[in-house]
């Protein structure tokens, strides 16, 4: 764990400062299905069940999703992968943040980049689709590009025109072995979000 996750929980001011059973929808994209499952557009789903086994999570099927709950330090995360295919990803965001009544600041959407090189970490509070669908359809739904994601890094590896192949391809032998790592940075990521903020979050993980 970080050493800024292990001052967070020792800060007892900060912890009674804070609203008990605050409310945080975590969303990772990807598509559903066995053939999708180790592709690199599916790093969102990937992270959240590397989350889930952790800690002993199961996902359940529920409306236009996989949904399961997790509870640390008076936080309720809700984790969602949505089931409508990456391309109406906006669907079940704006659906259970509306059923849980989340705010839009305790969004946060975790999804690939090829802009970034493997494994890089970019959370940001907002910002254009980049020509990435499920984002594109996140922003059309809730009718704002200000919503916080994190953007997972997986290169642009790719020859001219191979950019769907490679996007939906399986991570190679390499990146398999470097992605424990990445994962376990992820998770630190996710709970500190939720516990120290955004901007903190950004502060300690952006490009690490």
């Amino acid at each position: 764990m970080c050493q800024f996750l292990k001052r967070l929980f020792k800060s007892k001011t900060y912890l009674e400062e804070q609203n008990p059973m605050k409310k945080f929808l975590i969303v990772g994209l990807g598509n559903i299905g066995e053939k999708y499952e180790n592709t690199r557009h599916n790093i969102g789903f990937k992270i959240l069940d590397y989350f889930a086994n952790q800690e002993g999570l199961t996902f359940e099927t529920q409306k236009l999703g996989d949904v399961t709950t997790y509870k640390l330090k008076g936080r309720t995360f809700i984790f969602l992968k949505p089931n409508t295919y990456m391309n109406l990803s906006g669907k079940a965001i704006q659906y259970w943040l509306t059923k849980e009544k989340i705010p839009l600041e305790n969004l946060l959407v975790i999804t690939d980049d090829l802009n970034l090189p493997f494994g890089s970490i970019r959370v940001k509070t907002k910002g254009s689709d980049g020509g990435h669908n499920g984002l594109k359809d996140t922003q059309d739904k809730l009718n704002t590009t200000n919503y916080n994601r994190f953007r997972f890094g997986i290169s642009d590896a790719f020859g001219k025109g191979r950019q769907v192949d490679y996007v939906l391809g399986e991570w190679t032998e390499e990146e398999n072995k470097n992605l424990k790592e990445r994962l376990e940075k992820s998770t630190e990521l996710i709970k500190s979000f939720a516990l120290g903020g955004i901007n903190n979050t950004m502060n300690t993980f952006n490009g690490k």
